[in-house]
């Protein structure tokens, strides 16, 4: 038993290990501290890589967008952001799975598994870094599943709205077709700075009795009543084709021709958020499940809830699953590792979407359509993480790898005698 110190704040308490056994669990620390850090940095590329190419095919489309129907360059930047927590939700589990697979990987080839190894560590011990990072991850998760995600989504519809029913500003962009509104799109080969002095002009009209308009011009000029009514689009040396509903066609030539449509300065505001069970929260797909009176369907509600709360359960799962991918792999399987690695996490990805939509429909209970491919996925990472732990040198991975070597082998060998046959008949 310690004594008590007298006469002073802080006194030295013996705990009851021996220098030994406080020097290991030191030193498992430092293992723990060096894993993380070596994981960390792949996962951050990761994520900004696969982030980034997500991203840039939505930005261009975006920038299409604002291009037709106008506004400032800031609400590209908005639209993407509120964008981050949906390509977020997707980029995440598969650049934790690499960069854990990456990590195993090198150590392997390195041999710091193995002398991890011999110092009596197990795989279970060796791997708990990765678990307490995906079951922090998996808080993460369930903070942007179910409530980063939602508003981002409203939050990109909101502005999607603010551009689509914007007011415009009878003003048009080179070269670009834009919907003026109320059916009218108008085309200038050449438009001056203003925007509203136009040459080689072309406007398509349909019109609510049935008829289409379709009118040239030389050249015209846009600008709005006094009031901020209407606004006025003059023509110049032009031809208009009016095709009638029965398929009859007139064709007018003008030499001054006005044009003119209602044109507001006010967008209607957008509606409400939670129309849409994407848009709730967590809490709000709860309290809307156990609504009588709700306005959603139930089984929409159900889908949306336990398709969330199943994939960012599937965090802590994916280390279970990469520390033998990573085990197995060599230098020159790297490649099939992460083949084989998106394979499985599109398969199981898709296997969830495909739950969600039937219990989406109503064809099938939400609770079996979503969480039988989670049990089904969480009992082979168990199972093949058992397996690593049992025989950490012949887990199943290193016989399917040796399987796709053999194959890939077989193929090289192949061709270059389809490619001698060739030449020799030549």
């Amino acid at each position: 038993m310690p004594k008590p110190c007298a006469g002073s704040r802080w006194c030295k308490v013996e705990t009851g290990f021996t220098r030994g056994e406080r020097t290991a669990i030191v030193s498992t620390r430092v293992i723990d501290r060096y894993i993380l850090s070596q994981t960390l940095k792949p996962l951050a590329a990761s994520l900004v890589v696969v982030l980034i190419a997500l991203l840039m095919e939505r930005l261009l489309r975006l920038f299409d967008l604002l291009a037709t129907h106008g506004g400032p360059f800031d609400l590209v930047i908005r639209m993407a952001a509120n964008l981050i927590p949906h390509y977020l939700g997707l980029a995440l589990p598969a650049a934790f799975f690499i960069s854990i697979f990456i990590i195993v990987a090198r150590m392997g080839e390195d041999n710091e598994l193995d002398a991890l190894q011999s110092t009596g560590l197990s795989v279970p011990r060796i791997a708990r870094a990765f678990l307490w990072l995906g079951a922090g991850l998996m808080v993460f998760s369930v903070l942007l599943f179910g409530f980063l995600q939602p508003y981002g989504r409203y939050g990109y519809s909101t502005l999607y709205h603010m551009v689509v029913n914007a007011a415009w500003d009878a003003t048009v962009p080179e070269a670009t077709f834009v919907d003026a509104g109320d059916g009218v799109t108008i085309s200038a080969d050449i438009v001056d700075k203003t925007g509203r002095q136009l040459r080689q002009v072309f406007v398509h009209q349909n019109r609510d009795n049935g008829e289409t308009w379709v009118t040239t011009a030389a050249s015209g000029a846009l600008a709005a009543t006094e009031d901020r009514e209407r606004v006025l689009l003059t023509l110049k040396d032009g031809v208009q084709v009016r095709t009638l509903p029965d398929g009859r066609q007139q064709v007018l030539d003008f030499g001054v021709l006005t044009l003119d449509r209602p044109f507001q300065l006010i967008t209607a505001p957008f509606r409400a958020r939670g129309d849409s069970e994407r848009e709730l929260t967590l809490p709000e797909l709860w309290r809307e499940m156990h609504d009588p009176h709700s306005i959603l369907p139930r089984s929409k509600i159900e889908a949306e809830f336990h398709a969330r709360i199943a994939r960012a359960l599937s965090l802590p799962l994916l280390p279970l699953l990469a520390v033998p991918m990573g085990m197995a792999a060599k230098r020159a399987r790297r490649g099939q590792g992460i083949a084989l690695a998106t394979f499985i996490l599109i398969l199981y990805h898709h296997s969830i979407q495909l739950g969600e939509s039937l219990a989406d429909v109503g064809r099938v209970p939400a609770v079996p359509a979503i969480w039988l491919p989670f049990a089904l996925f969480a009992a082979l990472c168990a199972w093949l993480f058992r397996q690593a732990q049992i025989h950490p040198g012949v887990n199943p991975f290193a016989a399917l790898f040796d399987g796709i070597d053999t194959v890939l082998g077989w193929l090289r060998r192949l061709l270059p005698r389809r490619n001698a046959g060739k030449g020799a008949g030549k």
